[in-house]
């Protein structure tokens, strides 16, 4: 555990140093700002629910440009050899990195707190769909960051990663929207599948053991096949 906690604290501050994790946060803070304003002055709605629904397309894009440097970049310049001279395991860099990034995540929602806050000083606000809502949020980007380390993992190109890892989470936002195209005898399968189907169940405020088991196999399974790629580049 201690090895995990020293790339953790390695892959925060190189995210901090260079301008990539104030660069992704603006423009998620800018893009969620928008959705939730245009909400509220536009059409009058005193909620979160445009914030939530459109969450899981805006991670689909966010989350791959946040993860597409974590092995790639190494792997590119290097530095990934000297990384494995020290006493680390694949377990432990795997793990360490996806903390750092799914902590990056957290750190991006915080100042979206800040809405809910707005809201309850003009009116009523619900707020057991609001904690669902960030739970599901981190939950999710948990997930797509699972799903980002693995796509830089496979390759040394930072652009191949994020297009690799934009393609697999914005499938699995949108497969449960699109079942007219496969046979109804698999309906039920791809259905679950959805990401933005169990985000959507968490956010409305119903915490289902099926939706945290689903989130918690996609992390497993990045995971995992992130450290079957990494092993086969030995």
């Amino acid at each position: 555990m201690k090895q995990v906690v020293h790339i953790l604290n390695k892959e925060l501050k190189d995210y901090f140093i260079s301008p990539i994790a104030y660069i992704v946060i603006a423009i998620f803070l800018l893009v969620t700002g928008w959705f939730f304003f245009t909400t509220f002055f536009l059409y009058n709605q005193a909620d979160l629910r445009n914030f939530f629904n459109l969450l899981p397309i805006t991670f689909s894009f966010v989350i791959p440009a946040i993860t597409m440097r974590l092995f790639s970049e190494e792997l590119g310049i290097g530095s990934y050899e000297i990384l494995r001279t020290l006493p680390v395991t694949f377990r432990d860099i795997v793990i360490g990195k996806f903390l750092a990034g799914v902590l990056l995540i957290a750190a991006a929602l915080i100042p979206t707190l800040s809405y809910p806050v707005f809201i309850a000083f003009l009116g009523q606000l619900d707020w057991g769909p609001v904690a669902g809502g960030y739970l599901g949020a981190v939950l999710l980007g948990a997930a797509f960051t699972a799903v980002g380390l693995f796509a830089s993992s496979l390759t040394r190109n930072q652009i191949i990663a994020f297009i690799v890892g934009a393609i697999i989470c914005f499938s699995l936002t949108l497969v449960d929207q699109m079942l007219f195209f496969f046979p109804r005898s698999t309906l039920g399968l791809i259905g679950y599948l959805g990401a933005d189907f169990h985000f959507k169940n968490i956010a409305r405020g119903v915490i289902d053991s099926r939706d945290i088991l689903y989130f918690f196999s996609i992390i497993f399974i990045g995971l995992y096949c992130a450290n079957l790629a990494l092993r086969e580049k030995e």
